[in-house]
């Protein structure tokens, strides 16, 4: 595994914009050196046998099927509208 450098830790500070003195660039270097050791960890892990997910919960789509249904009419929908002009509803204009 490859140390990281003190530039390293600036170039991206640099990149996300950030001012970090070099005290904090000292303690930073050793938190993401730390971070990728623990991560390697994974590395000595058997895994010949498990599958590769996308997702670690089995997620299932949760839409209903689109099947034609009988719907209201027109008259009906139409019955308790404020106002309606030629069988479409009229509502105040937003545009000037």
């Amino acid at each position: 595994m490859a140390d990281i450098s003190k530039e390293q830790v600036k170039h991206v500070a640099n990149l996300a914009r950030l001012a970090i003195t070099d005290e904090e660039v000292e303690r930073m270097t050793k938190q993401l050196a730390d971070i990728i050791n623990y991560a390697e960890l994974l590395n000595e892990l058997d895994t010949d046998n498990v599958k590769p997910t996308t997702h670690v919960l089995d997620l299932k789509n949760v839409m209903r099927k689109d099947e034609p249904r009988e719907w209201i009419s027109k008259e009906d929908a139409l019955k308790n509208a404020p106002d309606q002009k030629d069988g479409q509803f009229r509502v105040p204009s937003i545009l000037e």
